[in-house]
């Protein structure tokens, strides 16, 4: 046994006594499941982004994309906005910040929309069927574009609506900071039409606030779902983490009544993440670490008498989360997100997830991940060359891969069980015709799973499933095992 292995299972047993021993744990540390132990050990951001498995290039990923889309729909549309007003300890994206005075700020940010407009109208140029297809979803996200003023929100909806497939069918989202979502900004987003609000809350204990480098505080928070939902936002969406320095079952149960309490629409749940997006590709990272990506930092906090939560009180922690949202009535679909009985799933999610649908995305904005069956392509995440690039006239796609066909299966296996929902093997023969799941290679695989309790296999019903506990790990069982 390994030293690494040995922490890794101390750290799995180390649990708060006051809450329950979630079952999970008795899986991690089964010896036949130590990859699984090292995945979570790591703590790797959920496979948000399913890289390629040959190379591609810009070129190919566009030309993909356009043969897609002259016969699929709808897609998911994503504009990408990097500005901030500071960076969070445990940030990677890639962000840039804005300060100085008003007019300062507001030059940066102007910058930063006419990039992105300029940047669009290079799709719309590159890929003829991009105007004309049906958008399901649009997403306006960071960054904080909430931080724009109030005139380049207006430009940048108004550019957006006039120049791609809105229907009265395509909800418009947009994410942001609590502190800057101003009344104002809200009645505005809400005259453009946006029916959707997403915003980092992360906790409502203001120490785990101030320690994570976050400039608003649990008051604002609050305040920001009640004026949403005083203007009848459709939903009102935050992000919870867990696993944060100084975090406790205590401070988590708090979060969990807060969000009760305030009828929040739905909340989207994340473990920290100090593992690089770059090294384990399940995101996209910026070019400079998080804070608390260096190991230098991290020991500092440590010796100043702070505590990170062990890998068990983690579990613990999402477990009470899970456990206490699905009592209240909300449904988890895909993992992690949960949302009020009857409003979910996810819409933007289920495009890209669904079994059933598993359609394109197209992310247009510095570090934009873009995707359709055939390839996926991630939009430069240097700043500089990005702006010189759209400067010049070309689509700044920094890289890019292709999915043989056999990936392209995989893929959609993978992204169908990070749903939660059952697989359908009917499903699967229709879109991969000759193929089916409980034939090889796929029945070698889910039968070793099912000997070990994670999914369960109904041959009689053409079903693959996942058992509770499966669906803890689904984000390892999908990376290091499918």
């Amino acid at each position: 046994m390994t030293l690494a292995y040995e922490e890794a299972i101390g750290s799995l047993h180390a649990i708060d006594p006051a809450w329950p021993r979630p079952a999970v744990l008795d899986v991690l540390e089964a010896p036949e499941n130590r990859h699984l132990l090292d995945f979570v050990q790591e703590d790797p951001f959920g496979a948000h982004v399913f890289p390629g498995n040959v190379p591609g290039s810009p070129e190919d990923f566009l030309r993909d994309l356009d043969a897609q889309l002259a016969t699929s729909g709808p897609i998911h549309l994503w504009s990408y906005i990097p500005t901030c007003a500071y960076r969070c300890r445990f940030c990677q994206y890639p962000v840039v910040l804005v300060k100085g005075n008003p007019e300062v700020a507001y030059e940066k940010a102007k910058h930063w929309v006419d990039l992105n407009i300029a940047e669009a109208r290079l799709w719309l140029a590159a890929v003829p069927h991009l105007a004309g297809a049906e958008v399901g979803e649009f997403n306006v996200f960071g960054g904080t574009p909430s931080l724009l003023p109030e005139p380049e929100i207006r430009r940048l909806l108004d550019f957006y609506r006039a120049h791609f497939g809105f229907t009265a069918d395509t909800t418009v989202r947009f994410e942001g900071d609590p502190s800057t979502f101003t009344p104002s900004k809200l009645e505005l987003l809400r005259e453009l039409g946006c029916t959707k609000l997403s915003s980092g809350v992360q906790s409502f204990d203001d120490h785990v606030l101030e320690l994570c480098g976050r400039e608003h505080s649990a008051a604002m928070c609050v305040d920001f779902v009640r004026n949403a939902r005083a203007l009848d936002f459709d939903w009102v969406s935050i992000d919870l983490m867990y696993g944060l320095l100084d975090q406790t079952l205590d401070s988590v149960r708090r979060d969990l009544e807060v969000v009760l309490a305030n009828e929040v629409t739905a909340v989207v749940c994340t473990k920290l993440h100090l593992a690089s997006y770059s090294d384990t590709r399940t995101g996209v990272t910026g070019e400079k670490p998080a804070a608390w990506q260096l190991p230098s930092y991290r020991d500092k906090l440590v010796r100043d008498g702070h505590r990170w939560p062990t890998l068990g009180e983690q579990y613990q922690m999402r477990e009470l989360l899970t456990e206490g949202l699905r009592a209240a009535g909300y449904i988890e679909h895909p993992t992690m997100y949960f949302a009020r009985d009857g409003l979910g799933p996810e819409k933007w999610k289920s495009i890209m997830v669904d079994q059933d649908r598993q359609e394109a995305e197209v992310a247009i904005g510095l570090g934009g991940s873009s995707s359709c069956r055939a390839s996926e392509a991630i939009t430069d995440v240097n700043s500089k060359r990005y702006a010189e690039t759209v400067s010049a006239g070309r689509i700044p796609l920094g890289s890019a891969t292709r999915f043989t066909p056999e990936a392209q299966e995989a893929r959609a296996v993978k992204m169908a069980l990070t749903t939660l929902q059952p697989l359908r093997d009917a499903l699967h023969r229709t879109r991969f015709p000759g193929r089916s799941l409980f034939a090889e290679p796929w029945l070698g695989k889910f039968r070793s799973l099912a000997a070990r309790g994670l999914v369960e296999l109904r041959p009689r019903e053409g079903v693959v499933a996942l058992t509770p506990v499966g669906e803890v790990l689904v984000e390892a069982i999908i990376t290091t095992e499918l």
